[in-house]
C-alpha cells in the first residue's frame, strides 16, 4: 500500500500576508483566515502571522483558500510555510 494512504500526516501550515499594518489586519488577512476556517480549520492568528495544524491531504486545499481570499482581498504579498508534525499509523 502507498506510503500516504497507511498514515495520517499532520503539517504545520504557517502564512503570512501583506501588506502588514500593525493592530490593523484588514480584508486581505481577515477574509483569508475565514477562508481556512470555512473548511473546518482551528486558525491561530498572531501578530506576524497566522497558522494551523491540518492533516496533509488537505494542504492544498486550505493553501488554495488562503491564497485566493487574500489577493481577492487586496493582499499584494502571502508567504506559505508548512512543517510536517507527526506521523502516525
Amino acid at each position: 500500500m502507498h506510503r500516504s494512504l497507511q498514515f495520517i500526516r499532520v503539517l504545520l501550515l504557517e502564512f503570512t500576508i501583506e501588506p502588514f499594518v500593525e493592530g490593523d489586519p484588514g480584508p486581505h488577512v481577515m477574509m483569508a483566515i475565514e477562508a481556512a476556517q470555512a473548511l473546518g480549520f482551528e486558525i491561530e492568528f498572531g501578530p506576524f502571522g497566522s497558522s494551523c495544524q491540518i492533516p496533509a491531504e488537505r494542504a492544498g486545499d486550505v493553501t488554495k483558500a488562503v491564497v485566493e481570499a487574500a489577493f481577492a482581498n487586496g493582499a499584494t504579498h502571502v508567504s506559505l510555510h508548512a512543517e510536517r508534525l507527526s506521523e502516525a499509523p
